[in-house]
């Protein structure tokens, strides 16, 4: 039995032959000297060191395709039929509205959500309406790296440093316009980002308080690659500051490129390489210009790796550290890394209990966790915070959050043309019928509301699905407050879940 797809993937929209396949190749299992390569080796025959990488980039999202073997799946969730925790054992007051799922993340600048959720770093798509619909929602969300690259007006200096970057406030704005008092948004900031002085900028120019420092690459591991196509773009490239290889300043590169005989350019981001040491410079100069929450992220990295970041946010007071697992998604990551790196988000928080158990041993307060990696919906949202009770605070909601944002988008433009979409024709065919919160979000902004995007009433819509499933999960289990969910909440169904929960799974 193989849980890694075949050799076929939506990445780059290859597809098998045959549908007898070898299973542990992933190849047709009879390979004929006659086929023209629609797999991926035979995408790569053509394409070469391309195809390590999605060809479908773009205006689309992507995740793994790999069926892993452990999951929140391998969960049930619990349920009692006595008492009540966190309200009054009355019937009248033990209802699901009455389930508390608010709460508070950070150290000396605490930050109060709506509920236990937060849409982790993202800067393409509509993400115009993912920022906005945090801030409607009352959470958190998290501006992604690598953000100076979506200005075209983005202006240098002589030091690489930036001085204007006028879409960053554009970004703050798309949450500050309908910001309530909760939740924040936050902008992270990779090695390159930080070496043009991004973080520097966001706080003394447009009025950010929060900033995201990035270990790793979370789904892509490593920093991405990027073709380049040509010399041109290739010195325009190194001159920004970026590493490209071959060097096309090398006078036998140039050559060779005359030749049409030059091998591809490609770009390359930094790895991070940081020490206690440097983090705590950065860090401090970075909270006398005006930061006053700080936030790490990583993925599903060696578990010292994960131990060694979270002591470092424990020496360091900062507030929130997302840890990523494998089996979310990115803009564009190594096909196969995604596929087949890093722990799964179940996974991470089995290690959880004796890695924070440690830090507390030693006198260390642990951060508060956000765990994210393929999370959609309500039940797992329960699972993840009662798996990684009581030190996972916050559930990451990113690709699902920007779906809901991406399709309320498109079916407020079908209704704008007088269309409806024919699955939706059974509950209504106007604005007002089918986008169901609407009159919630007039109560809370007025007559503001009926001038949303519908891609943002779209998003905050998902995300109330969520708070309204998460509620009656608690209320199941005689819990009306969220800070009382714990792993009795769950019931291992295999082996493997019982593992995890007992911290033997690897």
């Amino acid at each position: 039995m193989s849980y890694s797809p075949n050799l076929s993937s939506a990445f780059n929209d290859t597809k098998m032959r045959s549908d007898k396949i070898t299973p542990g190749s992933g190849m047709c299992s009879f390979c004929t000297a006659d086929c023209t390569g629609t797999c991926e080796i035979g995408l790569s025959a053509v394409l070469g060191k391309s195809i390590v990488y999605p060809t479908n980039t773009g205006n689309n999202q992507v995740a793994t395709e790999k069926d892993y073997p452990i999951d929140y799946s391998h969960f049930n969730i619990n349920g009692r039929v006595f008492g009540a925790v966190g309200c009054p054992a009355d019937s009248e007051q033990a209802t699901i509205y009455g389930v508390g799922i608010s709460t508070t993340i950070g150290c000396s600048n605490p930050v109060k959500l709506n509920m236990p959720i937060i849409l982790p770093a993202l800067i393409k798509l509509n993400w115009k309406d993912y920022f906005a619909a945090a801030a409607m929602a009352g959470v958190c969300c998290v501006i992604g790296e690598g953000s100076p690259s979506k200005d075209p007006n983005l202006q240098l200096d002589a030091n690489g440093k930036i001085v204007r970057f006028e879409k960053l406030k554009e970004m703050r704005e798309a949450f500050s316009r309908y910001d309530r008092g909760y939740g924040q948004i936050v902008l992270q900031c990779n090695l390159e980002d930080l070496s043009m002085g991004l973080a520097e900028y966001a706080l003394a120019e447009c009025g950010f308080t929060a900033i995201e420092f990035k270990f790793g690459q979370s789904a892509k591991g490593t920093q991405p690659a990027v073709r380049i196509g040509s010399l041109q773009e290739a010195l325009a490239k190194k001159k920004k500051g970026s590493i490209v290889h071959p060097d096309p300043e090398d006078p036998e590169i140039i050559k060779l490129y005359e030749k049409s005989a030059c091998p591809e350019f490609w770009s390359y981001s930094r790895l991070p390489m940081w020490t206690e040491e440097t983090l705590q410079q950065r860090i401090k100069s970075l909270r006398t210009l005006g930061m006053k929450n700080t936030y790490f992220k990583m993925a599903g990295y060696d578990r010292r790796d994960i131990e060694e970041v979270l002591r470092l946010a424990a020496l360091l007071d900062v507030d929130l550290v997302t840890l990523d697992g494998a089996g979310g998604g990115s803009g564009y990551s190594p096909n196969k890394m995604m596929n087949e790196w890093g722990l799964p988000a179940v996974c991470i928080e089995s290690v959880l209990p004796e890695i924070c158990g440690r830090l507390e041993r030693i006198g260390l307060t642990v951060p508060d966790i956000a765990i994210t990696g393929g999370i959609t919906s309500e039940d797992q949202v329960y699972k993840a915070l009662a798996i990684g009770a009581p030190y996972v605070k916050l559930v990451g909601l990113c690709r699902a959050a920007m779906a809901a944002a991406m399709v309320g988008e498109k079916v407020g433009q079908l209704l704008e043309n007088g269309v409806v979409p024919k699955h939706l024709e059974r509950y209504g065919g106007t604005k007002e019928a089918l986008f169901r919160h609407l009159p919630e979000l007039r109560s809370i902004y007025g007559e503001e509301a009926d001038h949303m995007s519908p891609g943002a009433i779209g998003a905050y819509s998902y995300l109330q699905k969520i708070a309204f499933g998460l509620r009656h999960f608690a209320a199941l289990n005689r819990k009306f407050d969220i800070k009382y969910i714990n792993r009795e909440d769950v019931i291992p169904m295999t082996r493997d879940a019982k593992d995890i929960l007992n911290g033997t799974w690897f």
